[in-house]
């Protein structure tokens, strides 16, 4: 998918209603940079993957062909900022869902903790925190891929997860 910039759109809704949407990415990151913390324009091709959803469904990136995607990583064991991020996200999907963007934004989650993180605890994660799986989907990966995967995709998106004795952890990386 061409040009995948990652919570852009949900950001500008979030903080500046019909006003933003003429921002460029220069603009935007000015104006939300210093008020969201996790704020990350990403304004270049992103990399292609293949997974699947909680109902072991196939799903790729190019399912997504010519929508906007607003994407995210978790894990759902996480006990601070994970579940910030979906009920933040969870918020800024509210907007879109009542603007004419509705069908064209698609909200995806990544599990990085695939081997606790399936099925109906993606399906109760998601309803938890009060993501509509009309525009939302969770996913993970599927049975023949290695279980770092995700968090491989993470990586080249500026994020990592590491493996240790007490779970998955974020590690401070830069932004790509």
């Amino acid at each position: 998918m061409r040009h995948l910039r990652t919570l852009v759109l949900a950001l500008v809704l979030a903080a500046a209603a019909p006003a933003a949407w003429s921002h460029s990415l220069k603009d935007l990151q000015a104006q939300l940079g210093d008020r969201e913390k996790y704020f990350q324009p990403i304004d270049k091709d992103a990399p292609a993957f293949m997974l699947q959803d909680a109902d072991g469904h196939s799903v790729s990136l190019a399912d997504f062909r010519g929508k906007v995607v607003v994407l995210n990583f978790i894990y759902t064991n996480c006990p601070d900022i994970c579940p910030l991020h979906a009920e933040r996200i969870a918020e800024i999907q509210g907007l879109v869902s009542q603007s004419p963007m509705k069908q064209q934004v698609e909200f995806i989650t990544i599990t990085t903790d695939p081997s606790w993180d399936k099925g109906e605890v993606l399906r109760n994660y998601g309803h938890a925190h009060g993501l509509d799986p009309a525009n939302w989907i969770f996913l993970t990966i599927k049975p023949d891929q290695a279980e770092d995967t995700t968090r491989k995709l993470a990586e080249q998106f500026g994020h990592r997860f590491d493996k240790t004795e007490e779970g998955i952890r974020p590690t401070a990386s830069s932004p790509t």
